[in-house]
């Protein structure tokens, strides 16, 4: 039986990722299942579920975190899909890249600019706006 943190994880992702989410979660399920749960419950349910900041905010967080890190290209560009999800707009996105310059390099912002391009590509392809 599902946890109530696993089901608010679960309803939290779909608002940030639509289906993408899941699919990170199906492709654990035969090697890891425990890893995916923990995302769900812990990630989303616990960490995505709180209230104070709003999921625009933390998707902004995520994305720049991911952008400084720059070892998470995968997670960034979903990251990217979630923040257009929720609110954020290519502009912002972009200038997320920007700041991570001064903090995390220009190799960094680089290569973050360079997932958000394919993202808005992929977008566009889809007939998405954001």
């Amino acid at each position: 039986m599902d946890s109530e943190r696993y089901i608010w994880g679960v309803e939290k992702l779909k608002e940030v990722d639509g289906h993408a989410g899941e699919q990170v979660i199906a492709a654990l399920k035969h090697i890891a299942p425990d890893l995916g749960r923990y995302i769900f419950e812990f990630g989303f349910g616990d960490i995505y579920s709180r209230g104070v900041l709003t999921l625009k905010e933390r998707e902004i967080a995520t994305v720049a975190a991911l952008t400084a890190l720059g070892n998470a290209q995968p997670q960034l560009k979903v990251h990217i899909h979630g923040a257009l999800n929720v609110g954020c707009t290519r502009q912002e996105v972009v200038e997320i890249m920007i700041q991570m310059a001064v903090y995390a390099g220009f190799p960094a912002a680089l290569n973050g600019t360079f997932a958000a391009k394919e993202v808005f590509a992929e977008r566009d392809k889809a007939g998405q706006e954001r």
